[in-house]
Order: C-alpha cells, then structure tokens, then sequence
C-alpha cells in the first residue's frame, strides 16, 4: 500500500505491476491490456496507465473513441475513464490521435507522474502500467518514485529483443523490484492453410532468459491473426473470447503473477540454529 501526500491517488492501489520490454514492437500493450482484463475477470478492481507518453496506445485497444476525455475534479485530479470494465487513463485521452507528443525527458516524465499520482484511482487491487520500451528516464523515474509490486517483461524470441529484454530486467534489479516473470510472444506461426508451426523468430527465447535470472515464463503465445484483429477492434482477446485457447494463456500467467506477488508478500520462515 502507498502513502504520503504526493502520491494521494494511489494511496488506495494494492499492487502497482509494470509491464515492461527493452524493445519496442513485441506486443507488450497488447499484453498489458490482456492481462488487466484477465485481473478484472476474478472480480478485481483493476485499472491500467499508459506510460508509453510519446506512442500512447492504450485508448484505441480498449475501444475509446477520441472524443472521450476525463473529468477533471477541483482543477487539478482526472477521473479515470472506465473502459470494459478497466479504469484507464492514458496522455492518448488528452490530444487528437494526430497530434504529436514533442517533448523532451522531463517533460513526458512529469506528464505520467501526474497522471499516476492525480488520477483518483480509488480502491484498486492492480495498476497495470504499460511501461514505454527502453530503460530511460520515464522507467527510472517511475521505478524510484513509485512503489511497484513487481515487473512484467515482454519479448520476442529473436535474439535482438531477447538482449533488450535483459536489459530491462537488469534495470529492474538494480533499483531492486522484482522481476515476476518473462512473456513471449509471437513464439510460433500456425498456418492457417495447412496448420504447419513454424519458429520464426527462433525457440524458447525466453525460457533461456528466465533461466539466466532464476526467473519463470509465464506465458508464450503463438503469432497469432486473432490477438491482432481483436486488439484492432478495440476488443482483446480477453474480453472478446475469453473461452479461447490465447485467451487461457493469459490467464494462466495471471495466476502466475497472482502466486508470485503472494509469495514475495509472505514472510519468511524465521532460521532455527541448533548448537
């Protein structure tokens, strides 16, 4: 839980998770989203930030139209704008989806921590915060300033995105959040014609990285026509066709993450010295 004045709108958020990816390109808003719906679908309030400030994404995935803006609350708190049953906000509900973001570092900066901390999130059991890809200054600023439960990482199996994705996981460990787990995607193509699978951008990428930091995979999902078109439509995979086979597999990496914040909240057992 987090408290203290300046950070007022998240006093009543219990779990803050990035979802992060050295790279851009490798579907992490994609899963951001699909993984807040799969939170929400166990009764959880959950709401989702879109801190990719210069390539916001988030309103069109999730179906807003551009003319939806937030209420603005004593001159200075946003009211989170509630999307399939997430509450959202994102620099994408503020401008035209023509207008360009030209701002420097501490500028886009300051627009996420004013978004996180003067949005009246209320009681929510996750923030899902779509991390722009990249360890610069947005991910410092929000990994010193803001006190996550833990990471998400997204990657590819292509060995370029993988070496991106070990960075991002380093950053993570030197300002000491944990690391809950490593999601691929676009792991393999099915044909749709002759059903033949094909690694494309190579095999088990992210099961060699989890194993490089005693992490776990938790989820790999196929290229897949489905999760696009979905995603296009402003209706994920998720909240579309939550039967699916892809729909199964981001809810099984949310029960990985649920376990895994369970765990790191558990003490541990107390050491019993025999002399």
């Amino acid at each position: 839980m987090i408290t203290g004045i300046d950070q007022a709108g998240l006093s009543k958020v219990e779990h803050i998770i990035a979802v992060a990816s050295g790279k851009g390109g490798v579907g992490k808003s994609t899963t951001a989203v699909n993984l807040a719906l799969a939170l929400a679908s166990d009764g959880n309030k959950v709401g989702i930030v879109d801190a990719d400030i210069y390539g916001p994404s988030i309103p069109i995935m999730l179906g807003a139209t551009v003319e939806k803006k937030p209420k603005i609350v004593d001159e200075k708190f946003f009211l989170p704008i509630e999307r399939l049953g997430l509450y959202t906000m994102s620099i994408g509900y503020l401008m035209t989806k023509e207008t360009p973001v030209v701002w420097r570092g501490p500028m886009a900066t300051g627009a996420l921590m004013q978004m996180l901390t003067q949005t009246i999130w209320g009681s929510l059991d996750y923030l899902i915060v779509d991390m722009p890809p990249g360890t610069g200054d947005i991910q410092l600023t929000l990994a010193q300033k803001v006190k996550l439960s833990g990471a998400v990482i997204v990657t590819t199996p292509q060995d370029v995105a993988l070496l991106d994705a070990r960075r991002a996981i380093e950053m993570f460990k030197k300002v000491n959040i944990p690391v809950l787990g490593v999601i691929e995607n676009m792991a393999i193509h099915v044909c749709s014609q002759c059903g033949h699978h094909e690694y494309i951008f190579g095999k088990n990428g992210a099961e060699i990285v989890a194993s490089e930091y005693k992490s776990e995979v938790l989820g790999v999902l196929p290229l897949s026509i489905d999760i696009r078109e979905h995603i296009d439509q402003g209706k994920p995979c998720v909240y579309a066709n939550p039967e699916s086979d892809i729909s199964k597999i981001y809810y099984q990496a949310k029960g990985k993450i649920i376990q895994k914040l369970a765990d790191i909240a558990a003490p541990s057992s107390p050491e019993i010295i025999i002399e």
